[in-house]
This record gives structure tokens, C-alpha cells and sequence, in this order.
């Protein structure tokens, strides 16, 4: 998993992002309104708010597989950074378009950004191997 220095400059990011982005899912999927100013009223919103939380585990498995195995580490790099900057550019719009929403959504704007620049990064820094391929 992590044995160097540069294992754990590679991987950081997709460990937080697992961390973080599985127990969200699940509270989108079964309980979105114990956590966030969310309450669904419809079998459609249920719907959504169950294939949100399947994208996210989806994407968190390749994250996964990307730590375990360096065939993947690239291109779960690159989902990492495409999901997060995805994720941070709409909440971004959302706060011009919207206003400001509650704390931990302002929160994870500046975290997803973050995690999606570290991502890019790393995928462009001539030092990190990523850049050549």
C-alpha cells in the first residue's frame, strides 16, 4: 500500500477521498436529512439520491484498486481528480447562483477543490512520473 515517500505523495489523496466520500454516500443513500438539509419526498428522489451513492462507492472502489494495485494508481488518479474538480466547480456555481449553503458544504467545496488540484498535480508535475506516461 504505502511503503516510500512517494508512495504516500501519490496515494494521500485517494485514501482521504475514501474516507470521506464512502460514509457520504451512504448518508445520501439512506439518510441524507440526519446529516444535510435534505429531506426527499418522492420514490424518485430516493431513486437519486440511491445512484448518487452508488457513483460515489463506485468511483471509491477505483480509488481503492488504484492504493492496492500501481496499474491502477494512474487512472485513479485522474477519476480523483475529474470527481472532485466535477464536484467543487458545481458547488462553486451553485454559491454565485444559489447563495451560501451550510457549513459543511462550504467545507467540502474547498476540500473537493483541493483534492482535484492535488490530483491534477500530480498528474502534470514532471517529478512525480505521472507527466511521462
Amino acid at each position: 500500500m504505502i511503503n516510500t515517500k512517494q508512495d504516500f505523495i501519490h496515494k494521500i489523496h485517494l485514501i482521504i477521498s475514501v474516507l470521506i466520500v464512502v460514509p457520504v454516500s451512504i448518508f445520501y443513500g439512506f439518510d441524507p436529512s440526519s446529516q444535510f438539509d435534505i429531506h426527499l419526498n418522492t420514490i424518485d428522489e430516493h431513486n437519486f439520491f440511491k445512484a448518487i451513492m452508488g457513483l460515489y462507492i463506485g468511483f471509491s472502489t477505483l480509488w481503492i484498486l488504484g492504493i492496492f494495485k500501481p496499474t491502477y494508481l494512474k487512472t485513479a488518479i485522474l477519476t480523483n481528480m475529474i470527481f472532485m474538480l466535477g464536484l467543487g466547480s458545481g458547488r462553486v456555481i451553485s454559491l454565485f447562483l444559489d447563495g451560501t449553503p451550510t457549513f459543511g458544504y462550504i467545507f467540502g467545496t474547498f476540500a473537493e477543490l483541493f483534492l482535484g488540484f492535488y490530483s491534477f498535480w500530480l498528474l502534470t508535475n514532471k517529478n512525480t512520473n505521472f507527466a511521462k506516461n
